[in-house]
């Protein structure tokens, strides 16, 4: 099954616009969008293949700590990370 996996890092200064393009281009081959423009945090929505939302989870974190290393980002502390199947996301169940 198909997850949406949301996740955030917050820190200590404004990200700049280039930081947060870097991150979308390391999280984009995860089908991933990213943000944090102008904030202290940075985020990521990426697509993971698991039978349930912990194992989304459970992928989808080590995959954004990479993306941020890729991205040159400080290794901030991870904030939030949710889960939204493929089904839930279509009925607009949550």
């Amino acid at each position: 099954m198909k997850w949406s996996v949301s996740l955030r890092a917050e820190g200590d200064r404004i990200l700049l616009l280039e930081e947060i393009v870097a991150l979308a281009d390391a999280v984009a081959p995860m089908g991933g969008v990213a943000s944090g423009i102008g904030t202290t945090t940075y985020g990521a929505q990426m697509v993971v293949d698991a039978q349930s939302a912990d194992e989304a989870i459970r992928l989808a974190v080590p995959a954004f700590e990479e993306a941020a290393e890729l991205a040159n980002l400080p290794a901030w502390p991870l904030m939030d990370a949710e889960a939204l199947s493929e089904d839930e996301e279509l009925s607009g169940d949550q």
